[in-house]
C-alpha cells in the first residue's frame, strides 16, 4: 500500500485536500494493478496534472466550443437533451459522457449514470481514474505503457495530444526520484516504439496505435 508521506511528497500542493482521498487511493490502485514503482510514478503524475492535485474533481464548464460539442455525441452515449453538461468530466481524470459514466459506475458498483457527481467523491474519484487508466480509455491498459516508460504515449491516450506535457513530466520525474527510479529520456521513446514495431513486422512509424497496442498486449 502506498504510504501517506509518499503521496504527499508526490502532490506537495494538495495539502488538506488530500486528507479525504487518502483512505481510498491505495486500495483503488491495487485493484487496478498499479503496484510497481514504474506504474505508480506514471499514474500519480498524470492524475496530479489532470486534477491539479485533487483540486478539480469536476470539469470546469465555460462552456467552451469543445464542451458544447459534448451535446448529442453518440460516441459518448449522450443521446438525451442536456447530456452534454450533465455528463461533463467528473473525477480526477474527467470521466466524460453518459456511456462512460454508466460503464465506470458498473465497475465501481455504483450508479454513476443516475448520479454523475458520485465520481467526484473521494470514495470513488481515484477508483474512477483507475478505471479510465486500465479499461475506460478504450485503447490499452496504461500500466503496460508505464512498464515500458512510454510516457508521451500515455499522455496522448489520456489527453488526445501532448497538452501539459512539461507539467506532467515534472511530476513524473519527481515521482520516479521518490521511488528510486532513474530519469527516462523521452526523446528516445519514438525510437523505442519503432524498434518494437520493427521486431513485430509492424509499420515502424514510432507512433503507438491500435496495432502496436495489440502487440503490446500479446507480449505482456
Amino acid at each position: 500500500m502506498i504510504a501517506e508521506l509518499l503521496l504527499r511528497r508526490m502532490m506537495p500542493l494538495a495539502g488538506a485536500r488530500l486528507d479525504a482521498h487518502l483512505p481510498f487511493i491505495g486500495p483503488a490502485m491495487e485493484k487496478g494493478g498499479i503496484t510497481t514503482s514504474d506504474r505508480i510514478a506514471a499514474f500519480m503524475a498524470q492524475l496530479a496534472h489532470e486534477s491539479g492535485e485533487y483540486r478539480h474533481m469536476e470539469e470546469i464548464w465555460g462552456p467552451t466550443e469543445d464542451q458544447l460539442g459534448y451535446e448529442g455525441r453518440a460516441d459518448l452515449g449522450n443521446v438525451l437533451a442536456g447530456d452534454g453538461i450533465r455528463f461533463t468530466g467528473h473525477g480526477p481524470m474527467q470521466i466524460t459522457g453518459r456511456a462512460n459514466h454508466r460503464a465506470c459506475g458498473r465497475w465501481l458498483g455504483i450508479d454513476a449514470e443516475a448520479d454523475p457527481l458520485l465520481l467526484t467523491q473521494p470514495r470513488y474519484g481515484t477508483a474512477a481514474a483507475v478505471w479510465f487508466w486500465t479499461i475506460g480509455n478504450g485503447k490499452i491498459d496504461l500500466n503496460l505503457l508505464a512498464d515500458r516508460g512510454w510516457f508521451k504515449t500515455i499522455t496522448r491516450v489520456i489527453n488526445g495530444g501532448l497538452n501539459g506535457l512539461s507539467d506532467r513530466r515534472q511530476y513524473w520525474d519527481r515521482n520516479r526520484a521518490l521511488l528510486g527510479l532513474s530519469v527516462v529520456d523521452l526523446e528516445r521513446e519514438s525510437e523505442e516504439i519503432r524498434a518494437f514495431q520493427r521486431a513485430r513486422g509492424l509499420v515502424a512509424d514510432g507512433v503507438a496505435g491500435a496495432r502496436t497496442f495489440a502487440a503490446i498486449r500479446a507480449a505482456s
